[in-house]
């Protein structure tokens, strides 16, 4: 069962648990004297939007609506546009690799004293995101006994992550992407503390234990903006 704020999803990885584990939630409520709303509620679905998500038995898709409101974006004249961009990207970060590298320009735009302005290089930025959120990957679920692996990349400003699971045939998919920038106090760890912290990011960035199978973990100091990619 997860629970979010004020949200509850009681998962089963086979038709014949549901049951049971309804049992058990229904029991908790009754136990805690709490009360559901019918109308929000939805029971034996296979497939469904939660906390914005589309979630199925194939994994979680990117909310279409939100990439939509992006794609139909024009380019920003003010920096109040600025900032709703960058907070529609937010919304979609988990998608994104390095989306806080993606997004340094809109970033700087923001910080700007002397007012916003919309470069060139914010512009070329804007249209090659636009193209990238037309192809989102799809997340997955990491199982028990999945073999997990994590990709650490690390530079002077930021950090960023890419948990992955080997299904067969060596492919890897993608269970989610984190990227976060450095403070100045955390620009002056050494390459080893940058590494550590880019692994504390990544765990906290898990709404479920991050290790439920063998973890095998790959580390790249990348200065490039490119140099790491998910296939």
């Amino acid at each position: 069962m997860g629970v979010y704020v004020d949200d509850m999803i009681t998962k089963s990885q086979h038709v014949k648990q549901h049951p049971g584990h309804l049992r058990e939630t229904f029991e908790m409520f009754q136990e805690n004297q709490m009360r559901l709303n019918p109308d929000k509620c939805a029971f034996g679905v296979s497939a469904g939007k939660f906390l914005g998500f589309m979630v199925h038995e194939k994994g979680i898709e990117a909310n279409s609506e939100k990439i939509k409101a992006i794609l139909e974006l024009q380019s920003p004249t003010t920096l109040k546009q600025v900032q709703g961009l960058t907070d529609r990207l937010a919304a979609l970060s988990r998608f994104i690799s390095r989306s806080i590298n993606k997004c340094l320009p809109f970033f700087q735009t923001i910080k700007k004293e002397r007012g916003m302005k919309w470069d060139e290089e914010s512009e070329c930025v804007f249209r090659e995101l636009q193209s990238y959120l037309t192809n989102l990957p799809l997340l997955v679920k990491p199982l028990p006994g999945d073999i997990l692996q994590l990709y650490l990349v690390v530079s002077n400003t930021l950090t960023s992550a890419a948990l992955v699971k080997k299904c067969e045939g060596g492919i890897q998919r993608l269970i989610y992407y984190v990227s976060r920038s450095l403070s100045k106090v955390e620009k002056n760890y050494n390459q080893l503390e940058k590494l550590a912290f880019a692994l504390v990011v990544a765990a906290r960035a898990q709404a479920t234990p991050l290790l439920p199978g063998p973890l095998s973990n790959s580390t790249h100091k990348l200065p490039s903006p490119t140099v790491h990619a998910m296939t």
